[in-house]
């Protein structure tokens, strides 16, 4: 077989214009949420440090906040670190934090120049006060900003945040010294979610096929969309692969039509 001519190589940046070029930008999905999965496994393929892993997949977070702001999402949530993650190795959680705190103080700017709104979804109290700190920073330094609102998952549960919302609708109730009326759009302003509208679509990386506790609530409609890329080699390439299919998905929300 005779080899290919480097002239007809393409290139990730030429197949990610082309993929650009087939986006419908009047029907991109409002509210993008991502499952980052497969740090460890990058880092254990390469016989690396699983920090080292964590580390690559910064770049990842970098790129994708990009292109989801020039895509012109509306949202896009990120799942940073749950409540169970507290049980890994105390240097890999140290780590962890680290990287965010890093990253806020890196990106900080480039989120305000892009008019990035950055938020923290989660039980954040629990945090330690230094990551506390830069989060709120963060948060203060981009609350003027009307594109992009980039929203982190840190120590964050889907159930235990229904718990939350659930703990504190009771608490107002008590305080108000009667029981309000109670749906699913009055509950909702409760949760660390508050005023996003729920996801779209859900991407998860390295191929694994569940929610993890992640936005239970919030979820109970959205499209998934996953693949085997591990999430330190996820570009904007493949942002755009999961979103140009988007408006083929047909959304019945439990109707017939």
């Amino acid at each position: 077989m005779p080899a290919i001519s480097p002239a007809l190589e393409v290139t990730p940046e030429a197949a990610t214009a082309a993929l650009l070029a087939r986006i419908d930008r009047t029907r991109l999905p409002v509210h993008v949420a991502v499952i980052m999965d497969g740090n460890g496994r990058w880092a254990e393929a390469r016989r690396l440090e699983r920090g080292e892993g964590h580390a690559a997949g910064v770049e990842s977070v970098r790129d994708t906040v990009e292109a989801a702001a020039a895509l012109g999402l509306s949202a896009l949530t990120l799942f940073a670190f749950s409540l169970e993650n507290w049980r890994r190795p105390a240097e890999e959680v140290e780590a962890l934090m680290d990287l965010v705190k890093r990253y806020l103080k890196l990106e900080t700017g480039n989120l305000i120049a892009n008019s990035i709104r950055f938020r923290a979804l989660g039980r954040v109290h629990e945090l330690p006060r230094d990551v506390r700190e830069m989060v709120a920073e963060t948060s203060a330094a981009t609350a003027h900003c009307t594109g992009l609102a980039m929203n982190v998952a840190l120590n964050y549960g889907g159930r235990a945040e229904i718990v939350d919302a659930a703990r504190e609708f009771a608490r107002r109730a008590l305080a108000e010294g009667r029981v309000p009326d109670l749906d699913e759009g009055a509950f909702s302003e409760h949760l660390s979610t508050r005023g996003l509208p729920d996801p779209d679509l859900l991407i998860r990386t390295s191929g694994e096929m569940r929610l993890s506790n992640f936005l239970l609530f919030q979820s109970a409609y959205t499209e998934f969309w996953t693949t085997e890329t591990l999430w330190p080699d996820f570009r904007r390439r493949h942002l755009s692969e999961a979103v140009v299919g988007f408006p083929r998905r047909i959304r019945r929300y439990g109707g017939l039509r």
